[in-house]
């Protein structure tokens, strides 16, 4: 393989994914608005600019290794809410946590709420991101009712959905420009709790049946699955599930009934810069698991629960990614349809023989994708995991797991991927040459470039 080449300014900036693995160093503007985002966007040099949020994508997809990078934070206003609709329109760099905060003391919260609510809205458009109601909710994308995208030419426009640069954009990891603002449908909530059910399963095979018999009751569904048991205890998991409480169900002398929009995220102080080692090296992930899967209760029904620990535990633990040292993490985000639960037992059961320790392993539903060509999700079983980056023989390893994945018509999720190879994104993704096309038609000299579109010829 030819090594890249290119020449740095004295001004560039070091940027990594949050997984913290290979840093690259590109020139990083901070627009403070439509006009300064198009100065950049005409200036950006032969290795073209990519928008980048608040850095939560754990690969490449926001890296511009030698080009220009546009830092959409400063882009932040909430600029309309419709609190009788329940439509909001803000700048592509207001954060969920920031909107979240805005909108639940009036009776509203974002559609969609994936595992961290310290993304932009642009960001969250241009992964399409999904949480643990993805297959009653959808994607973030689903309830956008327009945007306005600063493309190629300089030319700000706004898109809409059901036509193709609306359907490329959801997803389309800012290769079709930069996000500038979002019209979002809101979901409407009377409080800021959630009614919570848990229970264990016993192994892999217990916990998909649960899944797929009783899971239609409730919006929001996950289940930490713990893959490092074996034995008839393979794939045992903690299933949590839960819904919006209403006020109605707060018992009578509760707190909350005084204020029940009230939004008090947990906050435990920050990690340290690194941990020696990492803290979740396979004793310590071995212990965590065991003690999660002990202290979880065999059955609990309507636990009431804030909205933030529900929803968003790891983000009480601010830069919780420094937890597995020096190296980073990777993570692994992949679906295997419906109808390939053979081929999910061979993978969770290969994670276990390897003995993977992922503190954060993860097991849920997804529903129909989006309509863009990159869209992630199809109906079947994801699986999530984290896993420490200085782990031997991990890349060989997760090769193969692609392979598997491949071979069972599923995919990985390109939004948090730094490593999967373009042969086999092409035969997980079949529609790749479709968002070529498009690409090449709408930005012809490649302007919006990244370093995960250049890995993967995107």
């Amino acid at each position: 393989m030819a090594v890249e080449t290119y020449v740095l300014d004295d001004d560039c900036e070091e940027l990594s994914g949050w997984g913290r693995t290979a840093p690259t160093l590109a020139r990083v503007h901070r627009p403070r608005g439509e006009a300064e985002a198009a100065e950049a966007v005409r200036g950006c040099g032969a290795r073209g600019a990519i928008a980048r949020g608040l850095g939560r994508a754990y690969g490449d997809a926001a890296r511009n290794a030698g080009g220009a990078v546009l830092d959409t934070t400063r882009l932040d206003r909430i600029e309309a809410l419709d609190a009788t609709a329940g439509l909001v329109v803000c700048e592509a760099g207001v954060s969920l946590h920031r909107l979240t905060a805005a909108l639940l003391p009036l009776g509203w919260t974002v559609p969609v709420t994936p595992a961290t609510r310290h993304i932009t809205v642009g960001g969250a458009v241009a992964a399409d991101v999904h949480g643990a109601d993805h297959p009653t909710a959808g994607g973030f994308g689903r309830h956008v009712t327009a945007l306005r995208l600063l493309t190629a030419d300089g030319t700000v426009r706004t898109v809409v959905p059901g036509t193709p640069l609306f359907d490329a954009t959801t997803g389309g990891l800012g290769l079709t420009g930069v996000i500038l603002s979002v019209t979002l449908r809101l979901l409407p909530v009377e409080t800021s709790l959630m009614t919570v059910d848990t229970e264990r399963a016993r192994n892999l095979d217990d916990l998909l049946d649960r899944l797929a018999s009783t899971d239609h009751r409730y919006r929001y569904s996950v289940a930490r699955i713990d893959l490092r048991a074996r034995g008839a205890a393979t794939g045992r998991a903690v299933l949590t599930r839960g819904d919006h409480a209403p006020y109605d169900a707060l018992p009578r002398r509760h707190r909350a009934r005084r204020a029940p929009l009230a939004f008090r995220p947990v906050r435990l102080p920050a990690a340290p810069p690194y941990v020696p080692g990492g803290l979740f090296g396979r004793a310590a992930a071995g212990v965590l698991d065991e003690l999660r899967h002990r202290w979880a209760p065999r059955a609990s029904a309507g636990r009431l629960q804030p909205f933030s620990a529900f929803l968003h535990p790891l983000d009480a633990v601010p830069h919780w990614n420094r937890l597995y040292g020096r190296e980073g993490l990777v993570p692994y985000r992949c679906v295997v349809p419906y109808g390939q639960e053979e081929a999910l037992r061979g993978i969770v059961r290969r994670i276990g023989d390897r003995g993977c320790p992922s503190f954060h392993a993860v097991l849920g539903r997804l529903g129909a994708g989006g309509p863009g060509p990159l869209s992630y999700p199809l109906p079947g079983w994801e699986l999530s995991l984290d896993l420490p980056a200085g782990l031997p023989g991990l890349g060989t390893f997760l090769d193969a797991l692609d392979e598997e994945v491949a071979g069972a018509g599923g995919r990985v999720q390109l939004a948090e991927d730094s490593r999967v190879r373009p042969e086999t994104s092409a035969a997980m993704y079949p529609r790749l040459d479709e968002f070529r096309a498009l690409r090449a038609a709408l930005d012809p000299r490649s302007v919006f470039t990244s370093d995960l579109s250049r890995r993967l010829a995107l």
